[in-house]
């Protein structure tokens, strides 16, 4: 049995092979929420997400320093992360695709007291935070949220994205 030598390609890290490498990097799908001053609803897809502390249970996400959801997020000082269940692969596209309307394209709520909408019909999980800390850095800002509630809406498999497809956690 012979064994196949390495592949070794090295490349200037552009935008364009950092995004490359990324996808290589499966990670689950959010939809960050939050409410404007003027109480209208905003929100995109995200996977830039991570858990910081458990004490006190911290997590943070990156979003492009331009979007109007983080201006919106950032004004507000809370949002909700609507951690993706499998079958909303369409309303991960909508909330990526920047089309103005879609908070009235997929049903949602806003219980008292939460950072923003909940996607009750396309989320597992949701977390509401308050925001306690942003850094930005380059094109982004990370958005540091202490998680104030969490709610389980739905007994479903995580939404998955990497190699710009979305999948499954059962499809792996």
């Amino acid at each position: 049995m012979t064994t196949q030598p390495a592949v070794t390609t090295a490349t200037e890290a552009t935008p364009d092979a950092f995004r490359s490498l990324m996808s290589e990097f499966p990670t689950g799908v959010c939809a960050v929420t939050t409410i404007d001053v003027d109480g209208e609803p905003w929100g995109m897809t995200c996977s830039s997400v991570a858990s910081v502390a458990l004490t006190p249970p911290t997590l943070l996400v990156n979003l492009r320093a331009g979007s109007p959801t983080l201006q919106a997020l950032l004004n507000s000082g809370s949002f909700t992360l609507n951690f993706l269940h499998d079958e909303a692969r369409e309303t991960a596209e909508l909330f990526a695709s920047g089309n103005p309307d879609r908070f009235a394209l997929v049903p949602w709520e806003r219980p008292p007291g939460v950072g923003g909408p909940h996607l009750v019909r396309d989320a597992h999980t949701v977390a509401d935070c308050e925001v306690v800390l942003t850094q930005p850095m380059g094109d982004h800002v990370t958005v540091y949220g202490e998680a104030r509630r969490i709610t389980r809406l739905h007994a479903r498999p995580p939404l998955l994205y990497g190699q710009r497809q979305f999948r499954s956690w059962s499809q792996t």
